[in-house]
C-alpha cells in the first residue's frame, strides 16, 4: 500500500509562486510515474503534470505549460510541483497520484494511489 501526503498549499496573490510537495511511503517510489491533478469547485478533476519514474520525461497540461514545473527526488521519495505566475483560475485542490506502470498518463483512471489533496487559492 502506497501512502501519499501533499503539502505546500496556501493562499497567494496572482503572479505569485508556490511549491507543492508530495511525500510517498509504503512502496517503491522509483518504480512509479507521479502525477499532479487538480479539482476546482463544481468542476471535474483535471490533469496538471506527470513525470516518468526515472524523471527523464515530463508532460504538462496546456493551461500550465511554461508556468509549472514537476520534478522528483527518488532518494527522498518526493515529487514536487513548482508553480509560478499563478492565476486565479489555478485555484483548486491539488492532488498527487502514483501510476504503477511507471510512464506518463494524463488519464486519472490509470493512477492507483492518491493523496488527500492540498488547497491552493490564488487571489486576484
Amino acid at each position: 500500500q502506497v501512502q501519499l501526503v501533499e503539502s505546500g498549499g496556501g493562499l497567494v496573490q496572482a503572479g505569485g509562486s508556490l511549491r507543492l510537495s508530495c511525500a510517498a511511503s509504503g512502496g517503491t517510489f522509483s518504480n512509479y510515474a507521479m502525477g499532479w491533478f487538480r479539482q476546482a469547485p463544481g468542476k471535474e478533476r483535471e490533469f496538471v503534470a506527470v513525470i516518468r519514474r526515472s524523471g527523464s520525461n515530463t508532460l504538462y497540461a496546456d493551461s500550465v505549460k511554461g508556468r509549472f514545473t514537476i520534478s522528483r527526488d527518488n532518494a527522498k521519495n518526493t515529487v514536487y510541483l513548482q508553480m509560478n505566475s499563478l492565476k486565479p483560475e489555478d485555484t483548486a485542490v491539488y492532488y498527487c497520484a502514483a501510476d504503477l506502470r511507471g510512464y506518463e498518463s494524463v488519464d486519472y483512471s490509470t493512477y492507483a494511489y492518491w493523496g488527500q489533496g492540498t488547497q491552493v487559492t490564488v487571489s486576484s
